[in-house]
């Protein structure tokens, strides 16, 4: 039973370090090991911690197209919502960045380097909540007010 808690363990590690980034990465992985310990419906790409001085601000990207599971509009709000209760729980970040990707048809991606750099993926979605608005963010994304829908992507998720 050990040995599987540890192994366990290391895969929370090995996750949180993969998808730790920001110029507080340390602190992105230490989120990270607490994020990863759940399966979230809506997969957790990346998990980034930029400060300056004494402000620090989380970002969490969320796969758009690869879920554990079928997602509609008001499940992918409450998983936003449980992520950033999640992230504010375990840090002191004082803001929490969420937002959506989904790969560009692969036509449309062009291998080029430097300035001509061509995206890969575009954002369907995008929250930001602010840690003062703790006790009021849930019930306003629920009400999709300040969150960014692609309508065509949420179309896709079902009702809303």
């Amino acid at each position: 039973m050990l040995l599987l808690a540890l192994a366990v363990s290391a895969n929370f590690d090995v996750d949180a370090n993969a998808r730790a980034e920001g110029n507080r990465r340390p602190e992105a992985v230490q989120l990270g090991r607490v994020l990863m310990k759940t399966v979230w419906p809506a997969q957790v790409l990346k998990i980034r911690i930029d400060g300056v001085g004494t402000h620090t601000v989380a970002g969490l990207m969320l796969s758009g197209v690869k879920f554990h599971h079928r997602l509609d509009a008001p499940q992918f709000t409450e998983e936003v919502i449980a992520l950033a209760s999640e992230t504010f729980s375990a840090s002191a970040v004082e803001e929490v960045d969420v937002w959506a990707t989904v790969p560009l048809p692969p036509f449309a991606q062009k291998p080029v380097n430097g300035e001509f750099l061509q995206p890969t993926d575009r954002i369907v979605y995008g929250a930001t909540i602010p840690r003062s608005q703790i006790a009021t963010f849930q019930a306003r994304l629920r009400r999709g007010e300040g969150v960014y829908w692609d309508t065509r992507w949420e179309r896709t998720l079902g009702g809303r």
